[in-house]
């Protein structure tokens, strides 16, 4: 499968995703309310899997299962024996992981939010914790079965399967809903069987998106079987590689820790851990859409140059991704940035706690552009093996948003701490990806990148105006007072509108100006459908 197909097929079931996921989130809002206890609550217990399924998998799997499929496929039987292999040794690891932190609940909740949750709150989120932390073993295995489908070119399952998980959970949070309510921000009000159905349907829905790859990966006709003779699959250098990748997320996960813990101060009346969240999944539509969606098929590709020593045309690869990467990136920044408080209305109960939650997206925004370098950068590490010198820049990335989270703490009024988190996290990510290229230059020589600069500097200047026609968009619809942010459907529409318009500015430029990354882009279309 060519890039263009790759990545438009990433692309579509990405986009899907993301319109899903934000309607998920939607109802589960319209069920506990946008700012509240309750929802900070749900948004510390249900964000623990996802934390622990970043220190075993998203480093380890993708920093070192991604390149040893790669190399595992020019084997006689395609690999097979490898995967089986491959597959037992995660189930395992999964499982018993899983197992320890379901019993370590109770400490991990007070370990992430015990510095501003009220007693009330923590047995709450401790509640909701038992039946979120299984979804650890199904994010696991998902992630496991789809990296691997991913390396062998085979990357719409990983991309559409998650959008059962969120119709699945829509369905739950409705259901929910007609029992027992919505906007039940008091945690007076809730008791388990309220707990049990609106944190199992969250596992639920990631248990369904597991059962969805399943099929896909039999269909592909890959064996589904389990091997315990792990002897001779190489486990001497994987355990390296997979020991520097762990200790990376590891340090990803102090972060986190000391974000939220200064993040649950704020909690009640002011944008906390749940509207952090939030602000985020909303960064993540572009990210996801852009940055993955284009990176993902680039990353397998540049694996196989890696693995096969052809040093030009991986820094080529490196070059044109970037250059198509920051020809999108930048414009949904702009048009994200425009509408801030549109977005953040969908996710929002009033237009005062989208007001108040759109800061902390502009401030998430900074990095935007930098992380797409980034997805690049590091992963052209994994592909040589080097999971050494990620861990590298990634200490110096977390040492700076330790330091300036704790001044946070102490010197920002609570009202602020969430955007000055997110703004601090973002500016140490611009520090991380300078430092990664720097390294990445040692490591195998000029990257050839001058003209890629000169190329990104062009696509800032014309997103600067295409924001801005955005923003008069909103300004026009009378701004805060405006219909853009009455409810949360005029929110959406006034967000489409706001992001038509800097794309036809942004587009009208580029035809104008005859930016030749535009043919790239074209051509990439033009090529996914043949």
């Amino acid at each position: 499968m060519g890039l263009g197909r790759a990545s438009a097929m990433i692309a579509a079931g990405t986009l899907t995703s993301r319109i899903t996921g934000l309607l998920r989130t939607v109802v589960l809002v319209a069920a506990v309310g946008s700012l509240g206890r309750v929802g900070d609550a749900f948004a510390t217990a249900n964000a623990l899997p996802n934390g622990i399924y970043q220190v075993i998998s998203a480093g380890v799997l993708t920093g070192v299962i991604v390149p040893q499929v790669v190399r595992a496929t020019a084997q006689k039987d395609s690999g097979h024996a490898f995967l089986a292999k491959l597959l037992t040794l995660g189930f395992v690891l999964v499982a018993g992981v899983t197992v320890v932190a379901f019993f370590c609940a109770p400490l991990l909740v007070r370990l992430f939010a015990s510095a501003g949750f009220t007693p009330e709150q923590l047995d709450l989120a401790t509640q909701f914790a038992y039946w979120c932390i299984p979804q650890l073993f199904f994010y696991g295995m998902f992630a496991l079965l789809g990296e691997i489908l991913n390396a062998r070119k085979m990357f719409a399952p990983y991309a559409w399967a998650p959008i059962m998980n969120n119709v699945v959970s829509i369905a739950g949070f409705l259901v929910f809903m007609m029992l027992f309510g919505s906007d039940l921000n008091e945690i007076s009000a809730w008791n388990s069987t309220m707990v049990m159905v609106l944190a199992g349907t969250a596992t639920l829905g990631i248990v369904a998106q597991t059962v969805v790859l399943i099929f896909f990966w039999r269909k592909a006709g890959i064996p589904l079987r389990l091997d315990f003779r792990w002897r001779g699959m190489g486990l001497g250098h994987m355990r390296t590689l997979a020991t520097w990748t762990l200790l990376t997320t590891l340090i990803g996960q102090l972060v986190g820790i000391v974000q939220t813990q200064t993040l649950s101060k704020a909690s009640g009346d002011h944008a906390s851990v749940f509207a952090s969240q939030n602000a985020w999944l909303v960064y993540m539509v572009p990210y996801s859409m852009i940055i993955l969606a284009i990176g993902t098929p680039y990353f397998t590709r540049i694996s196989e140059h890696a693995a096969a020593k052809r040093d030009v045309e991986l820094r080529g690869d490196i070059a044109q991704s970037i250059r198509i990467l920051g020809l999108f990136i930048l414009v949904a920044t702009a048009a994200v940035a425009a509408a801030a408080a549109p977005a953040s209305r969908v996710f929002s109960n009033s237009a005062d706690a989208a007001l108040a939650v759109a800061p902390v997206l502009l401030a998430f925004l900074v990095s935007l552009l930098p992380m797409a370098v980034l997805f690049i950068v590091q992963r052209t590490f994994y592909a040589y093996g080097d999971a050494r010198t990620p861990f590298i820049f990634t200490v110096v990335q977390a040492s700076l948003v330790l330091i300036f989270t704790i001044v946070v703490a102490f010197t920002v009024p609570v009202e602020w701490r969430a955007a000055a988190v997110a703004l601090v996290q973002a500016c140490s990510g611009i520090v991380q990806t300078v430092l990664a290229t720097i390294l990445l230059r040692r490591k195998i020589g000029p990257l050839g990148l001058g003209s890629t600069w000169r190329a990104l500097v062009r696509f800032a200047l014309m997103a600067i105006p295409a924001g801005a026609a955005g923003y008069g968009a909103y300004l026009l619809s009378g701004g805060a007072d405006g219909w853009m942010l009455q409810d949360k459907l005029w929110g959406a529409l006034g967000a489409v509108v706001i992001a038509a318009v800097a794309g036809a500015v942004y587009l009208l430029l580029l035809f104008l100006f005859r930016v030749p990354e535009l043919r790239v882009a074209i051509d990439t279309v033009r090529n996914r459908r043949s």
